[in-house]
């Protein structure tokens, strides 16, 4: 057993999260407030809608809301071109950024197990709701933090894993949508000391390295970075997040998660409080609530040019498992030298048109450094694949694209683009993913092509010079509903309407 992997078995059976008191039974009747103000602690009636046994059998699960941030665009005047060669530009320094931590990931020569980390309990207990704006291809949540709690938009991404807050006081900090948290208001607040073992599962800042002097008192500073211009530095904490059940107006209090309260704060995060990880390490939400949801979590992602909200789902979606065009591929054995936080799924090949790609199969495996593979994050914008399979894919689509559409020549950053003007239905080749064990992920056109102006039409697929890593971006994933199975080590994906999910 690995010491990553020996730490997080210690964490979940001696400090792990826990509901508060009743955890067998859900508190009732909490109402949400407006925007970032608090909520009344005297909110619960606590009746019970079901009894125990009922509420088991139906396995309420944890349930999020989701917009994108078209909406919010359109209002400031950002065309769709604008906003996605922005996210172009984002994508660019996450993916480089992405590209380090592997190539750290391999220095270290960290493994993670590769079978799914298990629940203490896998009954379903949790749900968050929200209707939220996102930001720029990132689709953003509403937590409840705090006693009493406070409402929060934070990103929600799959390829990270601290959890963090925008903290007072704010000594650096970017612009976001109302206050930032503020410790000093929430009776819950406690850091975690820098004796404490969750400390070692943070890097501590890089101007100022990290002292003990008092294991037990002293605060754990952390210092997370995203890319060049993208960090976040300060205590790694404890807080209570309040977490609502799929029955109506069932809510619980969730106590001792762990989060970045961050008092330095910079980067492509405008608009957002913080950031919600949901990758594989212990310190991501995802994994720290899995004692409490149990051992899958979900999304649905509305397209981007959609004002609707959208869901995220902790634990079993019933109504998603009985899909009957649900479809499943194996998660990649992680890796001695590859990043434990991002989810690999093994690619085997591309076709376009219905046709298989002539591109080596050595593109897909991941290098002796670490660096290479596939992996689905939603806090991509685009889909990337290595920039020798993207010509091919590229040549591909050009080849079998309808010559009534001119092909426009130096657009930025996209390519192709084509001249769509006076068409409605703009017909294009098929797209798909094939995947090692025989499953195949069959795109939409909507998918993978973006109409950007009524008349440009560009492919929404780049390539990543500077990294083997391919990318399965949320444009990519938008109208599917994506299941993170961890107990059985896999991926799921079936085609919904999300805005009626």
């Amino acid at each position: 057993m690995t010491k990553i992997t020996s730490l997080l078995v210690f964490l979940l059976v001696l400090s792990p999260v826990h509901a508060s008191a009743n955890s067998s039974a859900p508190l009732y009747g909490i109402e949400f407030p407006p925007f970032n103000t608090a909520v009344a602690d005297a909110g619960c009636d606590g009746k019970l809608l079901a009894e125990e046994e009922e509420l088991a059998r139906r396995s309420p699960s944890l349930k999020l809301h989701m917009n994108h941030r078209s909406a919010a665009d359109a209002e400031a005047g950002r065309t769709r071109k604008d906003s996605f060669l922005d996210s172009a530009k984002k994508d660019a320094i996450r993916i480089d950024t992405m590209h380090k931590r592997v190539a750290q990931s391999g220095k270290r020569g960290a493994q993670a197990s590769s079978s799914p980390r298990r629940a203490l309990s896998e009954r379903l207990v949790a749900t968050v709701e929200s209707g939220v704006a996102i930001g720029s291809g990132e689709y953003l949540v509403d937590v409840y933090v705090g006693t009493p709690p406070r409402r929060f938009q934070m990103i929600m991404d799959t390829g990270s894993d601290l959890n963090w807050l925008q903290c007072a006081p704010c000594l650096d900090c970017f612009d976001q949508r109302g206050p930032v948290f503020d410790p000093a208001a929430s009776t819950s607040y406690r850091n975690v000391t820098c004796g404490d073992n969750r400390c070692g599962l943070v890097s501590p800042p890089t101007v100022a390295p990290r002292t003990c002097r008092r294991p037990r008192g002293d605060p754990c500073p952390y210092y997370y970075w995203y890319g060049d211009q993208s960090n976040t530095t300060g205590d790694l904490a404890l807080e209570a997040f309040t977490v609502n059940l799929t029955a109506a107006g069932a809510s619980r209090r969730v106590d001792g998660v762990a989060f970045g309260c961050g008092h330095w704060n910079r980067g492509l995060f405008h608009g957002a409080a913080g950031l919600l990880g949901l990758g594989r390490g212990p310190l991501s939400f995802a994994s720290q609530l899995r004692a409490v949801y149990g051992h899958a979590f979900s999304y649905c992602l509305v397209d981007h040019g959609s004002a609707v909200g959208s869901k995220i789902v902790f634990g079993d979606d019933n109504v998603l498992l009985a899909h009957p065009q649900l479809n499943y591929t194996a998660f990649a054995p992680t890796a001695a030298n590859s990043a434990d936080t991002f989810y690999y799924v093994r690619l085997k090949g591309v076709l376009v048109g219905g046709e298989m790609l002539d591109i080596s199969s050595e593109t897909w495996g991941v290098a002796k450094d670490g660096s290479g593979g596939t992996i689905i994050d939603s806090g991509t914008t685009l889909s990337y694949f290595p920039e020798p399979a993207y010509q091919v894919i590229r040549k591909a689509f050009i080849q079998r694209m309808s010559k009534t559409y001119p092909l426009i020549a130096d657009f930025p950053v996209l390519s192709p683009c084509y001249n769509v003007s006076g068409v409605e239905n703009v017909e294009v080749p098929e797209f798909s993913l094939l995947f090692t064990d025989g499953a195949v992920w069959d795109f939409p056109a909507e998918n993978y092509f973006i109409r950007l102006e009524r008349e440009i039409m560009c492919l929404a697929v780049l390539g990543t010079p500077h990294s083997a890593m391919s990318i399965i971006g949320n444009y990519q994933q938008q109208n599917f509903h994506v299941l993170y199975d961890l107990q059985n080590n896999r991926l799921g994906f079936a085609p919904r309407r999300c805005a009626e999910v």
